[in-house]
């Protein structure tokens, strides 16, 4: 077994193709500011372990994601107990993994719309995630009753990464280091919350490589939403799928206890 510190090729282009966005841009090195966000971790077919998308701990043992990142997996033959999660600020070669079991939303890809696709999946780990304070859930559609727009987020994730505004795509580059970005309010929707990470107005975001990380609600540990897609260049708008919703809290309700 070898591990890669690049997102491994396959798995960045079937979710680069299906859309998704994924890894902090114009943002800061995490360290231990957000110990309870981690990157799912899965071995490819040369037996090389890398990053495929981000997460958090919600329970001691219970690891929130997106479900394109589980599909995905089940997609290419990856049995769902052959996953792990790190916690580890930057991974290598001597980051702990933790062995865990995925669980696909079973609604995922059902959805002809993008109503609601159910973008949500859970890792359930073998055993509890020691010395990590699992983040918290919101109540039930507490954003619809929040004056959002003096709101700030803080998105979080690993994966490849953006901090040059004129280069383009040629800027982009990975170094498995956790990392967040504080964005401002766009919009909310029924099962959405846009979120601006236009650089111009002093907000980051998520790009290519780390989709199901976490957009808490400013500095408090409440996971509002998970990373979904956004705009192609990764400059514009963040598209995040809310966990406050009726969906997306009967999913949850039966791997952890709701607030």
């Amino acid at each position: 077994m070898r591990r890669k510190l690049v997102p491994l090729v396959a798995a960045v282009a079937a979710l680069a193709a299906a859309g998704s966005a994924a890894a902090i841009v114009f943002g800061q090195l995490d360290g231990n500011r957000h110990p309870n966000v981690g990157a799912l971790i899965y071995e490819n077919e040369d037996g090389e372990r890398g990053i495929l998308c981000s997460g958090t701990l919600i329970e001691s043992d219970v690891f929130l994601t997106a479900s394109h990142c589980t599909a995905f997996l089940e997609s290419i033959g990856v049995a769902p107990d052959d996953v792990w999660v790190t916690f580890d600020p930057t991974f290598d070669d001597a980051s702990p993994l933790l062995p865990g079991t995925y669980h696909t939303h079973p609604e995922w890809g059902a959805s002809p719309s993008f109503k609601d696709t159910h973008d949500i999946a859970v890792v359930v780990l073998d055993g509890p995630a020691a010395g990590v304070t699992p983040a918290r859930l919101p109540t039930l559609n507490q954003l619809d009753g929040m004056n959002l727009k003096s709101q700030r987020f803080v998105a979080v994730g690993y994966g490849t990464v953006r901090d040059d505004k004129t280069k383009g795509p040629h800027s982009l580059f990975f170094d498995g280091q956790r990392r967040f970005a504080e964005q401002s309010f766009n919009a909310l929707n029924k099962q959405w919350l846009r979120l601006s990470m236009n650089p111009s107005t002093g907000s980051g975001g998520t790009c290519f490589g780390d989709s199901g990380g976490p957009h808490f609600i400013g500095t408090s540990d409440v996971v509002a939403s998970l990373t979904i897609t956004g705009d192609r260049f990764c400059r514009a708008t963040d598209v995040t799928y809310r966990t406050d919703t009726a969906s997306a809290r009967a999913f949850l309700d039966d791997f952890v206890s709701l607030p």
